[in-house]
């Protein structure tokens, strides 16, 4: 049987708009009731187009954006409602890989620096023992002793992205958020930092909620992927069935749109019609309905659930909820 590390119940992150001409305040509803799980030592991705709320999923999990509902459960203990004091420990396990590690890390000081002052916030060690054990993380993520006084602008951006392991990493921690951590990189090093990612996930065994847009990345990394659109999961089911069975509309469009490298092999591109409504004011039923071409009068009114319609796997939609 499978051991949740981490359940997230009914998630919600709104985010106030700005209102110049008064009435009623109207939010940004970035994330709207979501629930998911990690199980120990699997991937789990979170897949959709840019601005549908995977990335501030990854950072209400963390509490580094607050939550406006929901619950966030890490091994059976709610940390939604923790005061920082209280989250500090829990922060050791809860570890997080930005997009940019450029941006995330300090231009002013030394990589080796920049790593032990992750130990110093959480009282690990005397300054001999984190050099230390920032030097065998360094190793760990293919660095040499050398690398500990350079600067971040003297880094590849691949290398920059190993620094944002080699930082979540020296924590020790359960999980590790990986949010787009190789859409900024060239083809060949995504591959290189993929493989690293699932050689320490071995070898630390850790579980990792991967956040990518790119389908053709998380089949090779991921157990199992949820798909979002406009802040609601519509579709979760295992990698090898989500690309052998999709059922949502929105997951078939994001299939094929995956280029292939054949020309001889003809795949069907499903083009969605319309615009992404807006997250301020979306669509009183089905998310997906106003780009959907098999939406009917049911999609407009009535908000589809995420059930589970075939064996370990859900789909949010009304032409199998019917």
């Amino acid at each position: 049987m499978n051991e949740k590390v981490l359940e997230v119940k009914n998630l919600k992150t709104y985010f106030p708009a700005a209102n110049t001409f008064g009435g009623e305040k109207k939010f940004v509803k970035a994330v709207n009731d979501i629930s998911f799980h990690l199980n120990k030592g699997e991937t789990y991705s979170l897949v959709g187009e840019s601005g549908c709320g995977k990335s501030t999923t990854g950072r209400s999990i963390l509490r580094l954006v607050e939550p406006t509902d929901g619950e966030i459960i890490y091994l059976g203990e709610p940390i939604t409602k923790l005061g920082n004091k209280e989250m500090m420990p829990i922060r050791r396990k809860l570890q997080m890989v930005f997009q940019d590690p450029y941006s995330s890390l300090n231009p002013r000081k030394r990589v080796g620096r920049i790593l032990e002052e992750t130990l110093k916030i959480h009282n690990i060690g005397d300054k001999e023992e984190r050099t230390q054990k920032v030097m065998d993380i360094l190793s760990t993520v293919g660095f040499q002793d050398e690398h500990y006084f350079r600067f971040p602008h003297e880094f590849s951006g691949g290398q920059r992205q190993r620094i944002g392991l080699a930082r979540a990493l020296i924590m020790n921690p359960d999980i590790i958020i990986c949010d787009e951590p190789v859409s900024a990189l060239d083809v060949s090093i995504q591959s290189q930092v993929l493989n690293l990612l699932e050689e320490l996930q071995n070898d630390f065994h850790l579980t990792l909620l991967f956040i990518s847009h790119d389908l053709s990345v998380v089949r090779h990394i991921s157990d199992r992927i949820g798909v979002m659109y406009l802040g609601k999961l519509v579709e979760e089911t295992s990698t090898d069935e989500i690309f052998s069975n999709p059922m949502h509309p929105y997951t078939k469009a994001l299939l094929s749109s995956i280029p292939v490298p054949n020309p001889a092999i003809k795949r069907e591109k499903i083009k969605l019609k319309g615009e992404i409504p807006s997250p301020i004011n979306p669509p009183s039923g089905c998310v997906f309905e106003t780009r959907c071409p098999f939406a009917f009068d049911k999609c407009k009114t009535v908000i589809p659930e995420l059930m589970e319609n075939v064996p370990d796997h859900k789909v949010a939609c009304h032409l199998y909820n019917n």
